[in-house]
């Protein structure tokens, strides 16, 4: 969402963002939910490769859960509700923030949630309130020609290298995705960079619908990079097994907690 009204503010305006936003994505993501497993199981095989009281440890657990409770079928039917508004809001001409707020109002009326269980979500208010913040400082920045600016002496520099635009499509992809090393939120990212790249994108002929969603795929990528990442980094960091790799003197060392 944000890269979205980001984007707008460039003037990339897209039409069904999440059909779009679909397409696009379910290639690479059916690749990765094939190969991905695969992969993961020739480098970090498992200890423990045959189950098979998994299937009656699981119908145990099942009858012990018993059938859906009320709040269950309330959650179950507010998130139909919402991602199909959000899917086919723009027919009906429903913004997707609507369809997100109806969702979270059904849940406060029928008691699934407390107000005091979204008090307690601070990184939600916290994305909340950069989020206003980051649109209205990129709407500037875009008003007093600095991101223009950047952007066509950029495209200056990549041009005195006779480059194409897919060659400087995979250039500035793979900047963008790597400096967020330097970052600790993807939030903040999106806030600081997304807009100079993707006006660096459009300046360098690249089509600007891919831009603006490949920009956006990354932003969800690079949560993976290193443990202070994302929110979700650290709490896989903070799993079972932890790997860091430290790099030093040229060596790569790998350190290896089990808790």
């Amino acid at each position: 969402m944000l890269c979205l009204k980001l984007a707008e503010e460039l003037g990339v305006d897209i039409a069904s963002p999440w059909v779009l936003w679909f397409k696009a994505a379910s290639l690479p993501a059916l690749v990765s939910l094939l190969v991905g497993p695969y992969i993961l199981y020739k480098i970090f095989p498992p200890e423990i490769k045959d189950t098979p009281e998994a299937p009656a440890l699981a119908t145990v657990k099942l009858e012990q859960m018993g059938p859906l409770t009320k709040n269950e079928q309330v959650m179950i039917c507010a998130m139909i509700l919402a991602i199909s508004l959000w899917i086919f809001g723009d027919v009906f001409g429903i913004p997707s923030v609507v369809s997100a707020m109806l969702g979270l109002s059904i849940l406060l009326l029928f008691g699934v949630l407390e107000w005091d269980d979204c008090l307690g979500e601070k990184s939600a208010w916290d994305t909340l309130s950069w989020f206003a913040i980051v649109v209205g400082m990129a709407e500037q920045l875009s008003k007093f020609g600095i991101v223009t600016w950047m952007s066509e002496h950029v495209a200056e520099s990549l041009q005195h290298f006779s480059l194409s635009w897919p060659a400087a499509f995979c250039l500035l992809q793979a900047s963008y995705f790597f400096v967020h090393y330097l970052f600790a939120s993807q939030t903040g990212h999106v806030g600081a960079l997304y807009s100079a790249f993707l006006a660096m994108h459009l300046a360098a002929g690249v089509p600007h619908v891919l831009a603006t969603f490949a920009l956006a795929y990354n932003t969800s990528l690079f949560g993976s990079l290193t443990h202070y990442s994302s929110g979700q980094a650290a709490v896989y960091f903070g799993g079972i097994f932890t790997f860091l790799y430290s790099f030093h003197n040229g060596f790569s060392k790998q350190s290896h907690q089990h808790y």
